[in-house]
Parts: structure tokens; sequence; C-alpha cells
């Protein structure tokens, strides 16, 4: 009999498929299918570098094509989706195959943020962004100036659970469906997932299959519409998906093998960029508008 993990790859193999399958049979009506060069190949292997160290690829992937002027502003997000999704489900199963989660709380959470996506977009789109934007980025920097207390209070305890149970549970699903439908505002899931899972008293090291299994889910879907309205770069995108895989694997292999006082000042590196991001975003609207 197969177990959970199993039945869990299996159908993240099957969104894999069914990724692959719709963006080569759309590439090849479109027949403009070109090498996409060393630079944009490097730049998705540094993006997926730190994203699967928790720190994410959009906003760095999106300032590297800025800087070498390499995707018109219009096509970036489609870009962005297309190319980082591959990555992203090779995040996935790496991190569930090494990270032994409890399987009910990796499978709810999971199922939270893509229900989240699902049902909680159309409401959350209609949120004042930047509000939205400050609030979780103080929310943030709060949530790692308490991590920092537990790194330095030497006689504090937990933080070494796998798994949530009751009330514990269900505020994680809670957080991570709303962090699913906060994604349709282009606001990421990796920083406040780190810090939701890290404060709910489990191991930091837990929170990278919840949140990149999460992750894996949610893209693929969203990605084929971008393929099939060719609203992105080919080129780009290959080059983030080919340099993308390999950086996974030996990312990856550092989390894995790091201790976890280590872990602890990653989370608190992670959050705290994500905090100045959020921030710096909603100063930047405020200025536009």
């Amino acid at each position: 009999m197969l177990s959970i993990k199993t039945w869990l790859f299996i159908a993240l193999g099957a969104f894999a498929f069914f990724y692959i399958a719709t963006w080569i049979s759309v590439a090849r009506q479109q027949g403009d299918a070109q090498a996409p060069g060393w630079l944009r190949t490097a730049i998705g292997f540094i993006a997926n570098f730190f994203d699967t160290l928790g720190i994410g690829s959009f906003a760095t992937t999106t300032s590297m094509f800025k800087a070498w002027k390499l995707v018109k502003d219009e096509v970036i997000p489609g870009t962005l989706n297309v190319g980082h999704t591959l990555p992203t489900i090779a995040q996935a199963f790496i991190y569930i195959a090494i990270v032994e989660v409890e399987m009910t709380t990796l499978i709810l959470l999971i199922a939270a943020s893509v229900l989240g996506m699902w049902l909680g977009a159309g409401v959350v789109s209609r949120w004042p962004r930047r509000y939205i934007q400050i609030g979780m980025g103080i929310a943030l920097l709060v949530a790692a100036g308490l991590t920092l207390m537990t790194i330095f209070n030497k006689s504090a305890n937990g933080g070494m659970d796998m798994g949530l149970t009751g009330t514990k549970l269900w505020i994680g699903v809670i957080g991570n469906f709303m962090l699913g439908a906060l994604m349709s505002l282009g606001i990421g899931l990796y920083g406040p997932c780190l810090i939701m899972i890290s404060l709910l008293g489990m191991n930091p090291k837990a929170a990278f299959p919840i949140m990149m299994g999460s992750c894996a889910f949610l893209m693929p879907v969203g990605s084929t519409q971008f393929i099939r309205k060719g609203s992105y770069n080919l080129k780009a995108a290959l080059g983030l998906a080919l340099g993308g895989i390999p950086a996974v694997l030996i990312a990856a292999y550092i989390v894995k093998e790091m201790d976890l006082k280590y872990v602890r000042w990653l989370v608190v590196v992670v959050v705290l960029y994500t905090a100045y991001t959020l921030l710096r975003a909603a100063m930047t609207e405020r200025k536009a508008s």
C-alpha cells in the first residue's frame, strides 16, 4: 500500500507533467525557442539558490533583469512565474523527501495555501495592497525580534517539533490559508511561513517542505495561463529553469546539513529581508500614486 508521502509525490509529479507538457506544446506552436545563453542561466542559478534558502526569487530576479535590461517590464511577472515553476517543484520534491515533517501537518498546510489562493484571492485582491504590505512588514519585524529573543535566551525550550496538533495545527492551517490568498497580491509566502512555523514551536527546517510544497502546487496552474497567453519572455524563462534546478540541489544540501542555531539565524535574515521588501514596495507605490 502506498504511503501518504508517496501519493503526495505522485500528485506533485502530475502537476509537473501537466506544466511541462503545456509549455512544450505552446512553445512549439509559437516556434520561437532559442538557447537562453549563459547570463539568463546564471540569473536562474543565483536566484533559485537563494530561493531554496527561503529568501525568495522574484525580487532578486527582477533586479537582475532590470540591471541588464533583459526583459520588458510588462512580461516580467509572467517570466518569473513560468521560469521559476520547475525549480520550485524540484525544491518541493527534495525537501519533502529529506525533511521528515509530520504528514498530517504537511498535507493540511499545503492544502490550506492552495485553497487560500483559490477561494481567498478574489477577496484579498480587493484589499488595499499598500496597507497589507505595511502591516505584513511591521508584523515580520516584530516576529524577527521574537526569534532573536529565542536565539539569545539560552534557557528557551521548544522549536524542535516536526508537526502541529490541536489548536496550533488549526492556527497553522488558517495562517497558511491567508498566506496563500495574499500571494494574489504578490506578497511572497516564504518569509511569513518561515516565521509562522517557528513561532508555533516547530523546528524551522519543517517550514521548507511546507512553504515549497505550497508554492509547487500553486505555481503550475498560474504559470500555464501566462504560457497560453504568451505573456512572458521564453529565453529568460528557459534560463531561469535550466539554471535553477542545479542551484536547488546545492542549496538544499546546505540547509539539510545546517545546525539548528544557524537555521534560526537564516530565518531572521529571510524575515528581515522580506519585511524590507514589503515596506520598500509600499513606499514606492505611495510615491507613484
